[in-house]
């Protein structure tokens, strides 16, 4: 009698590179967390996960599945489509794999993912006054308006 190895659920192999489009999920999901100035621990807790595998689908090392995405999007306000927005559908399978965290010129190219930009909106939506929050908002229009306007 010749023993079988073990049989290997379909799937990713341990030396294959994450999904691109699982990894786009993941970032979305950790740009929303810094958002509302959640640890991976308390997010961890709201959907009943410790903080380690919050950090496997934050690096798209593992898949998210439709009900943890619902959960997700329940518990980070916000639509399920979110975790899908500014990916191309076409282009998303052809991305280079193998990019576990984006480089860091990544998150500096991108506003979204910079630290100033989750500070900022954090501050913003601790104003209570909708009105003050209405006022700073078109001052901050207003002044990116008028530095491009300067050419600056």
């Amino acid at each position: 009698m010749t023993l079988q190895p073990p049989t290997r659920r379909p799937g990713r192999r341990k030396g294959d590179k994450p999904n691109p489009i699982d990894v786009h999920v993941g970032s979305r999901v950790r740009l929303r967390r810094n958002m509302l100035g959640l640890s991976q621990e308390k997010l961890g807790e709201a959907i009943g996960l410790t903080f380690q595998q919050v950090q496997k689908y934050e690096r798209g090392a593992n898949r998210i599945g439709a009900s943890r995405l619902h959960d997700l999007s329940r518990v980070l306000d916000v639509p399920v489509s979110f975790f899908f927005d500014d990916m191309d559908p076409v282009r998303a399978p052809a991305i280079p794999a193998g990019f576990a965290e984006p480089p860091a010129e990544a998150f500096d190219s991108d506003p979204l993912r910079r630290r100033e930009t989750v500070e900022l909106v954090s501050a913003y939506y601790r104003i209570e006054d909708p009105g003050l929050r209405r006022r700073l908002f078109e001052l901050a229009r207003a002044l990116a308006g008028a530095e491009r306007a300067a050419g600056g």
